[in-house]
């Protein structure tokens, strides 16, 4: 989906480890400069790994807290109901920013704050932090340990892995390196810094869980478990290893009462390093697309495989004249590396080659009735990736005349499901944000946005660009919907 606004994470069936009062606002990315780079530091070079324990970790922290800043957001709160959505009623499962029984929705508030952390990965002020720490803020402020606040303008979201980028006006800040998060063990020591609860910086100790965990809600996972106590306030703030590196991004937790219980999360730090550069770089995530359904193995199908144990992913499925069939996919090949990497399951060749830049040439290792192929293929841009209209939060920012819009292409599932004529071009609306302009306008998801200023518009792109305006006034849609056009006017100013 292209995103002139937000992707709600609130359907996620897990604890996010951020306090965030802010619920269902708008927040989006700021047009990119036209050679935007980042310079971050990364190290692969391997842990000293010793039983012998430390015997304190000051020198440590001393290194690397003043990277770790605290992230305050602010912005108009709207509406949340509760009721019907995935988890709320599991114990397992509680949401920080309050418990409201009984289904009923929030009354809205005039201005709401949120807090959260977020970690200075280059000298000249880039900091990533977590998509929901973020969302919905209509300004981002992030404090440094030295006491220094600046105003942050968010420069890219990706709700699909939950990263976001911030951007201070700034020169020679403290940043961390980034380590290399596929070398990380089982049984590692790690410190989790960040902001829990508001009360100031923090440092806990653990070590490493677990790796490769999923099943937490988002489209792109693969997280490093911990049991370094994190707590509300901590999503978006450093895992770090014994060598001050930047491990992973805290991000979720698993709780039945609403606090640390053992049981954190964190994204990797090679998969938000690929997500940032991707956001700064082409102002949103560019994943290579192979065209393939897989999944995972059991033991029975190893067996009718011919194979010799559970790992790969079998290919069920071949988009015809996608990258995979091009190159000589079939169904019932199992992928077993892929670009010089092993493939151990279904999530991670998914991981892998979203990783890769769209236009690149790969390599996929696969068996075929139990005997080794080699295939080269080159992958295109994986479809509906996320694009967000106006200026992130924070410093610079610009009006848009679809603000609080959300906004995909048009697929043959999205026709099907919504019955849209072939002859109908545009971008899908998915969703509108209560009280928006738009909303206020009658602009409702499943409506085709085919003109905007009587400009066509025929993909989600450029509904984007064309959306987006440098003063407030009133916009003229030409929409689909209901089986006829109709037109309505956005009024900048006309949220509810």
């Amino acid at each position: 989906m292209k995103q002139i606004n937000r992707s709600r994470i609130a359907r996620v069936s897990l604890t996010l480890a951020g306090v965030i009062a802010v619920a269902g606002l708008t927040a989006a990315f700021k047009d990119k400069p036209a050679a935007a780079t980042v310079n971050v530091s990364v190290s692969d070079k391997p842990l000293q790994r010793s039983a012998a324990a430390g015997l304190s970790y000051s020198h440590l922290v001393k290194a690397v807290t003043p990277s770790v800043v605290k992230v305050v957001t602010t912005g108009k709160a709207q509406p949340v109901g509760f009721e019907g959505l995935p988890g709320f009623n599991d114990p397992m499962f509680r949401r920080f920013f309050g418990e409201p029984f009984g289904g009923q929705p929030r009354t809205p508030a005039p201005r709401q704050q949120g807090q959260g952390s977020g970690v200075i990965v280059s000298e000249d002020g880039y900091i990533l932090t977590n998509n929901h720490v973020v969302d919905g803020a209509d300004e981002v402020k992030v404090g440094l340990q030295d006491g220094r606040e600046f105003a942050a303008k968010v420069v890219g979201r990706d709700p699909r892995s939950d990263v976001a980028v911030l951007k201070v006006d700034a020169r020679k800040l403290p940043h961390l390196t980034l380590a290399d998060s596929e070398k990380v063990e089982v049984g590692d020591v790690v410190l989790a810094i960040g902001n829990p609860f508001g009360i100031g910086q923090t440092v806990t100790m653990g070590i490493v869980s677990a790796t490769g965990r999923g099943n937490m809600g988002l489209d792109y996972e693969d997280f490093i478990q911990t049991d370094a106590a994190i707590n509300p306030g901590n999503s978006g703030g450093a895992l770090v290893d014994t060598e001050g590196r930047l491990l992973g991004i805290n991000t979720a937790i698993l709780s039945r009462s609403g606090g640390n219980q053992g049981i954190g999360f964190a994204i990797p730090a090679n998969l938000a390093s690929t997500v940032m550069t991707s956001l700064i770089q082409d102002g949103h995530v560019s994943r290579g697309y192979l065209g393939v359904m897989i999944q995972d193995l059991t033991p029975a199908l190893a067996e009718q495989f011919k194979l010799k144990d559970q790992s790969g992913a079998l290919v069920g499925d071949v988009t015809p004249d996608g990258p995979g069939a091009k190159a000589g996919l079939k169904s019932g090949d199992v992928v077993v590396e892929f670009n010089g990497k092993k493939v151990e399951n279904s999530r991670q060749l998914k991981l892998r080659v979203a990783s890769v830049k769209p236009g690149s040439a790969a390599t996929v290792k696969l068996l075929r009735d139990g005997a080794p192929k080699t295939l080269s293929v080159k992958l295109d841009e994986l479809p509906g990736e996320p694009r967000l209209a106006k200026a992130g939060a924070g410093a610079d920012r610009t009006h848009d005349a679809l603000d609080g819009t959300t906004v995909g292409d048009l697929g043959p599932r999205e026709r099907q499901s919504g019955r849209i004529p072939a002859h109908v071009k545009g971008a899908l609306v998915t969703e509108v944000q209560p009280g928006s302009a738009a909303a206020e306008a009658g602009l409702r998801p499943g409506d085709v946005i085919q003109e905007i200023d009587r400009k066509p518009v025929r993909n989600a792109d450029e509904a984007v660009k064309l959306s987006e305006r440098e003063t407030g006034g009133k916009t003229l849609l030409k929409v689909w919907s209901n089986g006829g056009s109709r037109f309505v006017i956005v009024e900048d100013g006309k949220a509810g």
